[in-house]
């Protein structure tokens, strides 16, 4: 096959991020007997050796969450297929930190550019045994120089958190996992087309599978953003997953569960020190976990383009805002607004309080129903039922009511925008909400407009997200 314009070899991310999700979230489904044959799965490396004046922990646990470029495990077919040629650089593609709360309420979710401009700490070098000095460089050249335990090194040094566990997941799981759990649907306002990791998605929701996901998270030329924006898109990915395996019954079903759990654990290397009892603590902490317990951000950047002698163009943090993440890591609080990142809350005559909603999904879209009563009862409506499944499928999202209750539904319709409104006399109170397929989001409404805030909670001054808020844009 002629080779591809452009990189030599290719950029992918979210594996590292998808063995965050499926080893913490499956478990909770699942005894421990089961989990400890499954542990049995993962190899072991020690990521910590020889480390010495590292930070001290703090409340709640963090993850290094880290994914290589390999690709041996993958057909001459599937490499061609999804763009993948070249050779491997052995370097981390993706870095992200997760900070799990010690209250196990939420999850912190923190992407690292892969070219962060760092000073590598001295180390030996993994390929010739020789010692070698302190020395700027990038962030994912850590992996290739100095393994593992050079790459949580940089990190801790970077970031002044303790990491507790290291995950490293490979290439092959990331695709496969995505196949068993039936594909992973992603949304977009305009059409993706990269040609260099053969992405070409459509406006709207699509379903994507192993390979097309891995096209998703890696693509690098679909606008101006480069890494930056691929970032972005890994997040919105991750948030998609765990919407996935929450809402997809994975949680409670133990045959899914190992198949998913089995798919994955086969190409997983973590730190000795993560086993059976921990994957079963945390996971049965976070059985209920949504998307909104999660909470996404990137490390902040003050040049995107800062070139370095030797170096090239790297990623040039604005120290100052990053310190201020870590900071509320190192403290255990939360980094998001939970109004932060939505558009601004539509004004409404009836508070969102006082008007009575049910839902039932007008579609195929597994869960749906289930997602979008949560975002109505997250922006204070009163939700009733369980929601169903109203049959066939829906284009427009409609809105049925009693005409006696017609201020109210104006505060439905502006949650909703677009949403027909379909007056029903006998109807009742009760706002009936068929969810078509012209559905993107909930937004926020609110009876008197708040006073406005420009930083985050504990002046962390960053545009962290909850993960419903980044299912779809």
């Amino acid at each position: 096959m002629p080779r591809l314009p452009g990189p030599r070899r290719p950029r992918w991310g979210l594996r590292l991020a998808t063995g965050l999700s499926a080893l913490l979230l499956v478990a909770g489904g699942c005894g421990h007997a089961l989990v400890s044959r499954l542990d049995t799965a993962i190899g072991r490396i020690d990521p910590f050796e020889g480390l010495n004046n590292r930070p001290r922990g703090s409340d709640g646990q963090n993850f290094l969450l880290v994914g290589t470029d390999g690709r041996d495990k993958l057909t001459q077919e599937q490499r061609q297929r999804y763009h993948l040629g070249g050779a491997p650089c052995h370097c981390t593609d993706t870095i992200m930190l997760v900070h799990l709360s010690g209250d196990r309420r939420r999850v912190s979710v923190i992407s690292i550019p892969r070219d962060s401009y760092v000073q590598l700490p001295s180390h030996t070098d993994k390929a010739t045994g020789e010692r070698v000095p302190a020395r700027p460089g990038k962030i994912n050249a850590a992996y290739a120089q100095g393994g593992p335990q050079l790459t949580v090194r940089t990190v801790e040094d970077m970031t002044k958190l303790h990491i507790d566990h290291y995950l490293e997941v490979d290439f092959t799981s990331f695709m496969e996992t995505v196949d068993v759990l039936g594909g992973v649907e992603i949304c977009s306002a305009r059409p993706m087309h990269d040609r260099y990791s053969g992405l070409d998605l459509p406006v709207g929701t699509s379903r994507l599978n192993g390979g097309e996901a891995l096209q998703y998270v890696r693509s690098r030329h679909i606008d101006g953003a480069a890494d930056l924006g691929r970032m972005q898109r890994q997040q919105r990915f991750l948030a998609a997953l765990v919407a996935k395996v929450t809402d997809g019954g994975v949680l409670m079903n133990p045959a899914k569960f190992q198949e998913v759990a089995a798919t994955l654990l086969g190409s997983v290397r973590a730190d000795r020190g993560f086993g059976t009892d921990e994957m079963v603590d945390i996971g049965r902490a976070m059985r209920h976990f949504r998307p909104s317990s999660s909470e996404f951000v990137s490390v902040p950047v003050a040049d995107p383009s800062h070139p370095v002698p030797g170096l090239g163009s790297t990623v040039k943090w604005d120290t100052e805002r990053a310190g201020k993440i870590f900071r509320a890591l190192r403290a255990d609080r939360p980094l998001a607004d939970r109004a932060a990142g939505r558009p601004s809350p539509a004004l409404v005559d009836v508070a969102p309080e006082q008007v009575q909603v049910r839902v039932d999904n007008g579609t195929g879209r597994e869960g749906l129903g289930h997602r979008v009563t949560r975002a109505l009862r997250a922006t204070g409506f009163v939700t009733s039922g369980t929601p169903g499944d109203a049959g066939g499928s829906t284009r427009r999202t409609v809105v049925t009511y009693d005409p006696a209750w017609d201020r109210s539904v104006r505060t439905v319709a502006a949650a909703l925008p677009g949403a027909r409104l379909r007056p029903r006399y006998g109807n009742g109170p009760v706002m009936k909400v068929t969810v078509g397929e012209d559905f993107r989001r909930v937004r926020t409404v609110r009876a008197e407009d708040p006073s406005p805030r420009t930083t985050g909670p504990h002046g962390a001054d960053v545009t962290a997200v909850t993960g419903d808020q980044v299912l779809c844009d």
